[in-house]
């Protein structure tokens, strides 16, 4: 039986590197006796692709689960590289079987969205009353993958979780070994996101710009998906004017203008896509890299920085053996990113 291995010049330390798979697992020393198949001979491999906010399952909040649909996204995730995700809410919790499918992206899911009245799309999520928050977010996070998520505000004219509330849900969620991650579009929201402690920033729209250091010294993550909003700029710009079209533009031009700041401040700025087809994660590093962020940490917020994040290291000893490799290295040459040359998960050549 031939012994799969892999050389090329790897990312983020551009440095020549010959793996081997053994399993699920790369190993870095001499492979065993026998034949030897080199899957990937020269290129740039870096870690497996990464969406950090992504909902696969069903494509909108009108529609239910679906098992069928959930597999196509992530098959659609997984055939443009896309080799771990984390889905921060869904309509229903993510089923056991995703796990154990080898065919499928390794997932960290967030259960079900936690709305407290007039904050989301009515049964979309899981609604609960403002005082059962802190439970709920215990529960949502310890039957998921450790997660939960928060609509922290809703309406842009309206008020956010309290800030007491939305503290105290982050408390017993850290406190349980959880992690929280939480839906801000307003100024209010955002700031009761970074004071709580949240463990990640879905948006950040309106972020006022004075709380990047305090995200940096905490941890919290800013994960903007900017190709989603990017999407419908020219709409709003278009738009008759009012207020509602004023405080949408502003909050999509602060966050472009954030995006390089929170990375300039040392805040872990992450790519997800919240958008349909799924596998489109490349986009979401070239807008990153667009609103400022050199080429080689915007790659890194689609990979090995999202994976480290999530806990994952990158091509390393007894790493999980999820990589893909490009012909060209996809820093210089960022159209590439979306044409892996070879795709392992899990140790299997996927493509």
């Amino acid at each position: 039986m031939s012994v799969l291995r892999v050389r090329g010049v790897v990312l983020p330390e551009r440095e020549e590197r010959t793996f081997w798979l053994d399993g699920d697992r790369l190993r870095t020393g001499p492979a065993p006796g026998g034949d030897a198949e080199l899957v990937v001979d020269g290129g740039f491999p870096l870690p497996g692709l990464v969406d950090v906010h992504t909902h696969p399952g069903t494509e909108s909040v009108e529609s239910p689960f679906d098992a069928s649909v959930l597999r196509k996204h992530l098959l659609e995730h997984r055939e443009a590289g896309v080799l771990l995700v984390r889905t921060p809410g869904t309509v229903a919790r993510m089923p056991a079987w995703v796990d154990g499918d080898a065919e499928l992206p390794r997932v960290r899911s967030a259960g079900r969205w936690l709305a407290t009245p007039g904050r989301f799309f009515p049964g979309a999520g899981r609604d609960i009353a403002e005082d059962e928050l802190p439970a709920a977010a215990v529960e949502e996070a310890s039957a998921s993958s450790g997660w939960c998520k928060v609509i922290g505000d809703w309406r842009w004219d309206e008020p956010a979780v309290p800030l007491d509330l939305l503290t105290e849900a982050v408390a017993a969620v850290h406190a349980a070994g959880g992690r929280v991650a939480v839906h801000c579009q307003s100024a209010e929201g955002a700031r009761n996101a970074v004071l709580a402690g949240a463990d990640s920033l879905e948006y950040g729209m309106h972020l006022d710009p004075g709380l990047l250091d305090r995200m940096a010294a905490q941890g919290t993550a800013l994960v903007p998906t900017l190709a989603a909003f990017g999407a419908n700029a020219d709409a709003w710009y278009a738009r008759e004017r009012s207020a509602r079209r004023g405080d949408w533009i502003t909050g999509w031009e602060g966050m472009l203008a954030n995006v390089c700041s929170a990375y300039e401040a040392g805040v872990t700025v992450l790519a997800g896509t919240d958008s349909f087809p799924c596998g489109t994660v490349a986009a979401e590093a070239a807008w990153l890299a667009r609103a400022g962020m050199p080429a080689d940490a915007a790659l890194g917020a689609a990979s090995w920085t999202a994976r480290d994040w999530l806990g994952l290291p990158g091509l390393t000893e007894g790493a999980p053996a999820d990589l893909v490799a490009y012909d060209t290295d996809p820093a210089l040459d960022p159209g590439a990113l979306a044409h892996p040359a070879r795709i392992i998960l899990r140790g299997r050549v996927a493509h």
